[in-house]
This record gives C-alpha cells, structure tokens and sequence, in this order.
C-alpha cells in the first residue's frame, strides 16, 4: 500500500565528479500530496539529487520509480514527459516576451498560433491555485515575485504533478513568501507533490509536512516536520549539536564612520537606481540594508567603494584617528587604501569576486596587486592567509594548490568573505554574505562579522533573509526603488514593518 502513496521514489542513488562523491547510495521518498522539505549543508548533494530526478544529470548508479514504475531520466524533456519539473533559483525567461510566450516557449505543436485559448488556459491555472498574473505583461516589467510565479506555472502548464523549488524564497519580501505558500498549499491540496530545497528552518517548519536530510552525500533520515525542531534539523545536517542563537552584542562607543548625504546614482540609460539616498553609519555597530532584489543595494555600496560613479550626493569617511575624508571625489584604490572594503557576493562569484582558474593563493594575491606590493616574490603571506580561511571557515578543499572552479558554491564563497574579513577594514561593507550557505557555516560568517563590530568597525550587512537582519543587525536601512524608505531599530521592529517599507512608494524616511 505504501508503494501506492510514493509519487517518487529513490533507491541507492550514487552520483559521482571525478573521485568527488556527490551522493552516495541516496534512498528517499516523495508522498502524493506532501511538500518535502530537503536540507543538508553545502557540498551535500541536495541539488545534485534534484538535477538527477529533473533529468540534469544521470545517475551512477540506483533506480527512480515514479507512482511504483521504475523509469529512466536522461534529459528534462523525459522529466517533464513523467510530471517533473523544476524551478531552479535563477530563472530561464526571455524579458522582451510575454508570461505567456514564455510559458508556451518550446512546446510542440500548433497551439502557439491561438493565443486566445493559451491565455485562457493560464488564467484558468492562476485562479485555481490562487496566483496573481498578468498573462500579457512583459517579464522586463515584473517584480521577482511574479517572474517566479511565471516559472511555476510555466512547469503546471506542461503537466507537471511533482514541482521540485531551489532556495524559492531567497528574494521575496515576507509578504510575498506568504502568498507563495499559500499557493503551495493550495497545490498540496490539490494531489500536486512539492520538493522544496531551503536553507529556512522556520520556513521548513511552518510549511513542509516531512523534512529529508542529506549530509555529506548520504542519506541520514525523513522526520515528519511536526515532531521536530530547528536545532534536531540542524544537528540531523551537521552531526552535531549547533546554536541557533546569533549573538548580538551592543555596540560599544559608537563613534561616526560614514555619512552619506542625497546620494544619486543613474544606469548607462540616465535611468535613476539610487535616488537621494542619506544616512549614517557607526563604528562597532551592524546596520542592515534590506529590500526587494534591485532596490539600488548594489548601487549603494559600489557608490561607497568608489565602484559607481556618483551623480549627486557626498559620502564623507570619519577615520578613527580624527579628520574626515569625501570619497565620493576619490577612486576605488585610495578608498580601499583609507580602510574601507567591499566584499560584495555576486549570484556569479566566480565571474565578479575570484579568478575560476587560479588558486587560493593567487586569488589571495589579487588584492594586492594594485598595492605595488612584490606579490610575484612574497607568496608566504597569501598563503597564509589562504590556509588560515580554509582552518576558520571550515573550506572544504584539497588543498591551496586547487581551482576555485572545482569548489562548491558555498565554499568559493567562504573564501570570497574571508578574503574580505581579513583586512581589518575599519568599514566593512557585505552584500548577500550568506547566499546559497548552509545553516553551520552562516553562523561562522556571523560570527566574523560580530568580531568585526566588537573590533570597531563599522558593518554595511546587505540581507536577503530578514530574520537573519532582525537577530544580527544593531539598525536596519530598508530601501524601496532606490529610495530609503526608513531606517528603523533592529531590537524592536518586526518582519512584517519591513516588509511593507520593502513595498512602500513613498521617500518618507523614519528613524529610530
């Protein structure tokens, strides 16, 4: 009978790179009308698995049983032929088209040319699961949120019964999670089965009714969600007991560092991305930037770094010695030299933060260069620095000597912070610091950038999870289309005030 109520099913699973074993004799489990829940710490062979059932990758070895019938998955295509599909982190749309040229996009037959009868049928799916979608509007104009729901209902259009989600919430405000869910649980209800892959606890808890737990490629177990807790996942993931608590500690003395007053960025268009941006940030304290994906976060500290130019607007440096310093008249290099560092984590780490091809070391090396310092002859430094990333932030590698390319995401990352944090900066600006690592290592990026305020530096935290910002940050800037919308005490907001600032119109700025 238990054959019948698996919509998939997974025995002996292996994958392997090379000598690198991603799963290793994986077995799991996926119900009928459940939303899975799959957590495992970076390297743990969570999307791998997922690639594999969406016809990515071919398994090594075991066998995929769909409704109790074993099958073979060799492309996306026998996927979505079987009623899987895949909504990955970064989505597959073409901006000049339609939602609904692009859910039709690549699928045989004549029906492209009724376009009437497509619109209808997608409007008969976004009624009935509760979604909201302007089938006609173009993807250039939509928010994250609604390119994501083209991309759900782009894999239920195909026929789609087993929906697997990468990270899905990474860049939705908490209201926008909300209705998300919503419309997972209205597909739940309606026989649809849900994988969700997340690093979320809280998410994990209030939404999935079962949890798998993958760690270092092998299978640990499947609890049912609501007979566990955060900290029981987390130590099924690591092995070991880990505290959830991130410690935040008052700032001592805080003294002012930076003051940035009206500041305006312009695209290459003339288009405004940072629109009379003002506030101050202080030594040992934490002030998080929060907003919705492309609110001008990334204008904001690139502005401060020397990285954009400024169009109107000042930002005035305060060093600890006394004095102040105008950076928006300086270049990147006299600003880096003054102590002021940007670790910014791209989606593509390995096209913007690091050289693939190089090493640790010669990756170390590259923020030296510009210095004049003889890096060519002192390798001992780098290398020291390289091996000290690797002992405190846990990297797994085979050595120095490796390719960053043949790291995971999460451990290219480890490197890219570290590489940062260790400067000492006396302001240290972080974009997305933790994107795409798991639970134990977040809580190692924490605690540097804690170390880093009780060193007196003043810490710009760009977030994407509010929770994290909430616990973590001293004060909170929220930014809503490149204006800052307020700028509130982190002790005493809650998710939901600035979720709303993340969507509010106005330039009212409120502090507190």
């Amino acid at each position: 009978m238990e054959q019948q109520m698996n919509a998939i099913e997974l025995k002996n699973i292996s994958k392997r790179f090379g000598k690198v074993v991603a799963n290793d004799k994986v077995n799991l489990t996926v119900r009928k009308g459940e939303i899975l829940s799959i957590l495992g710490e970076n390297g743990s062979g969570k999307t791998t698995l997922m690639n594999m059932l969406s016809g990515i990758y071919f398994p090594d070895e075991g066998q995929i049983f769909v409704e109790g019938r074993e099958v073979t998955i060799s492309s996306p295509k026998d996927a979505f032929q079987l009623g899987i599909g895949m909504i990955h982190q970064h989505f597959k749309l073409v901006d000049v088209l339609t939602a609904a040229e692009n859910i039709i996009l690549g699928l045989p037959g004549r029906e492209i040319l009724d376009m009437d009868t497509v619109t209808g049928k997608i409007s008969e799916l976004v009624e009935k699961y509760g979604f909201e979608l302007d089938p006609n509007q173009k993807i250039y104009e939509m928010s994250v949120s609604q390119k994501q729901t083209v991309e759900i209902i782009k894999v239920l259009y195909r026929g789609a019964n087993l929906l697997i989600l990468d990270e899905p919430t990474a860049v939705l405000t908490p209201q926008e999670t909300e209705k998300l869910f919503a419309v997972l649980r209205n597909m739940r209800a309606d026989g649809h089965s849900i994988i969700i892959i997340t690093h979320k606890l809280h998410e994990v808890l209030s939404l999935s009714d079962r949890v798998a737990v993958l760690r270092k490629g092998k299978y640990v177990g499947t609890v049912d969600t609501k007979s566990v807790t955060a900290e029981m996942l987390t130590e099924m993931m690591v092995g070991k007991k880990v505290i959830l608590d991130i410690d935040r500690p008052e700032p001592v003395n805080p003294q002012k560092r930076l003051m940035v007053q009206n500041l305006t960025c312009l695209n290459k268009e003339g288009i405004v991305t940072l629109d009379h941006a003002s506030f101050e940030a202080n030594s040992g304290e934490i002030l998080g930037i929060a907003g919705i994906a492309g609110s001008g976060q990334k204008e904001l500290l690139e502005a401060i770094a020397g990285l954009q130019p400024v169009a109107e607007g000042t930002v005035t440096y305060y060093p600890p010695e006394g004095g102040e310093e105008l950076l928006s008249t300086k270049s990147a290099f006299e600003i880096r030299k003054l102590g002021v560092r940007l670790s910014f984590v791209p989606e593509d780490r390995l096209g913007m933060g690091l050289v693939a091809s190089m090493d640790m070391v010669d990756n170390m090396m590259l923020r030296g260069y510009n210095e004049g310092r003889s890096f060519f002859a002192d390798r001992k430094t780098p290398r020291n620095l390289a091996e000290r990333i690797i002992q405190q932030l846990e990297v797994v590698t085979p050595g120095v000597s490796t390719p960053v390319r043949r790291l995971s995401g999460g451990n290219v990352q480890k490197v890219l912070v570290g590489r940062e944090i260790a400067s000492r900066p006396t302001v240290l600006m972080v974009a997305y610091p933790v994107r795409g690592l798991d639970i134990n290592s977040s809580y190692t990026i924490y605690n540097l950038l804690n170390e880093q305020k009780k060193q007196g530096a003043a810490v710009l935290c760009v977030g994407e999870d509010l929770d994290v910002l909430l616990e973590l940050c001293d004060r909170i800037l929220v930014l809503c289309g490149g204006s800052v919308s307020g700028i509130v005490d982190a002790r005493t907001t809650t998710k939901e005030e600035i979720g709303l600032l993340m969507t509010k119109t106005g330039k009212e700025e409120r502090h507190e």
